[in-house]
């Protein structure tokens, strides 16, 4: 008998079970027993007691992640995309935050609160997650191009017509088209019409 479904290997675009999923079906198999078990028992009791569970399952999943977050390991798969302002003021936050940790753990060390093999650890993988933020927030746009595309689909044209980059005549650096002041010697740019 021949079967198109095969128990051998997973498929080529299956991905691994993931903790939330995991998390997620456990509470539904959960309120479900609940259900079934609490025969005879007030709707208000079964519902309170599935929304116990469910309440269990979001308490796990909010356990892994932050396991997995304090591990510094990420699960497989798992890319981060600068989406929008929000994820971009979100990452930059986060960047700020793991910065001052860095500073603060120098100050620890210096003070001689933390070891030398504590802070070369804990070093180590802050400046890890600071050098990722920063690869984050640059593989993104620049924020001219995003605020140009914001205008453009707010006013609903392609925008004003642009003249190319401005050079400075005193040191001859390029300079964005609407400067008025070379951002190198300070100079007055000459107006281009």
């Amino acid at each position: 008998m021949s079967s198109e479904i095969s128990t051998d290997a997973p498929a080529s675009g299956s991905e691994p079970l993931q903790p939330w999923q995991l998390f997620t079906l456990a509470g539904l198999l959960g309120a479900t027993l609940v259900v079934f078990l609490a025969r005879g028992q007030s709707p208000a009791a079964v519902i309170l007691l599935s929304l116990l569970v469910f309440a269990a399952a979001a308490v796990g999943i909010a356990a892994v992640k932050t396991f997995v977050s304090l591990t510094g390991t990420a699960p497989a798969g798992t890319v981060t995309q600068v989406l929008g302002g929000r994820t971009r003021a979100a990452l930059e936050r986060e960047k700020a935050l793991v910065l001052r940790s860095i500073k603060e753990l120098e100050f620890d060390r210096a003070m001689g609160k933390v070891s030398a093999k504590d802070f070369s650890e804990m070093s180590a993988r802050l400046r890890a997650r600071a050098t990722g933020l920063m690869v984050q927030l640059d593989a993104g746009a620049s924020y001219r191009e995003l605020i140009e595309r914001e205008v453009a689909k707010r006013v609903g044209h392609s925008g004003p017509a642009q003249r190319d980059s401005v050079a400075c005549a005193a040191c001859d650096t390029v300079n964005e088209p609407d400067a008025k002041f070379c951002k190198s010697c300070g100079a007055k740019l000459e107006a281009v019409s």
